[in-house]
């Protein structure tokens, strides 16, 4: 499986937000941080942002989705 990692812009284009309401559910924990892909430059791999618009769409609650998000995170941290 190919997995790519996504711009800001594609993030925002594929969630349906503005900018401040995507770092607003980073900071809630409803969204993934981005990972670092160089020194100026920030990515969110394209499988976690699938997962949590999946999410979202299946009308999971926030405390649900914020568990999600640990779990994802958590499987970030288990690849390296």
């Amino acid at each position: 499986m190919t997995r790519t990692i996504l711009r800001l812009r594609a993030v925002l284009t594929r969630r349906g937000k503005g900018r401040s309401s995507h770092y607003a559910d980073i900071k809630a924990g409803l969204f993934v941080t981005p990972v670092s892909i160089g020194p100026r430059a920030r990515g969110t791999p394209d499988n976690e942002v699938d997962a949590l618009v999946n999410a979202s769409i299946a009308g999971k609650t926030e405390d649900e989705i914020r568990a999600l998000v640990v779990k994802l995170e958590a499987d970030r941290k288990a690849l390296g």
